[in-house]
């Protein structure tokens, strides 16, 4: 006679494999949106990073002239200034105190322009240089159209 000897169970039941798919599930509902946000927010830095050198541009401008430029070539960047999530960087002067803030009338502007890697349509963010006795300071504005989402914005812009 054949002796009939109970075998060990190797491998993962049907019911193990189940739970791992829906823990793996549950973390990729969680990650991708984290991660989402994440890489817009990476965009709109990589904004803030471009305009850097039109706020060095403005800043001499101003000191030397006492005036605000009021483009790009006259605050010494170059014209066209793109990146991955940027459409175009542009040096303004600004006039009025819509867009100086408060009461100031008379500003430097730069506009970062983002494509739609930030959002399905162009966002736009300010960054207002104004003379505070002596002292170029910079705010982030939002535009009246089309404004960078606040949750996408840097601490330091909120």
């Amino acid at each position: 006679m054949k002796d009939l000897k109970r075998s060990k169970q190797q491998g993962f039941t049907l019911i193990e494999l189940m739970i791992v798919v829906a823990i793996i599930g549950i973390l990729a509902a969680v990650a991708i949106p984290a991660y989402q946000d994440y890489t817009k927010r990476a965009h709109v830095s990589e904004g803030l990073n471009l305009a850097a050198g039109a706020k060095a541009g403005i800043a001499e401008y101003y000191s030397s002239t006492g005036t605000w430029p009021s483009d790009n070539s006259t605050a010494g960047v170059a014209a066209s200034i793109s990146g991955n999530a940027v459409s175009s960087i542009t040096v303004s002067r600004g006039t009025s105190a819509a867009v100086c803030g408060g009461s100031i009338t008379s500003c430097g502007v730069i506009q970062v322009e983002y494509d739609t890697e930030v959002d399905s349509t162009n966002k736009y963010l300010n960054l207002v240089a104004t003379d505070e006795n002596g002292a170029i300071t910079w705010n982030c504005t939002q535009p009246a159209t089309n404004p960078v989402p606040d949750n996408f914005l840097p601490a330091n812009c909120r």
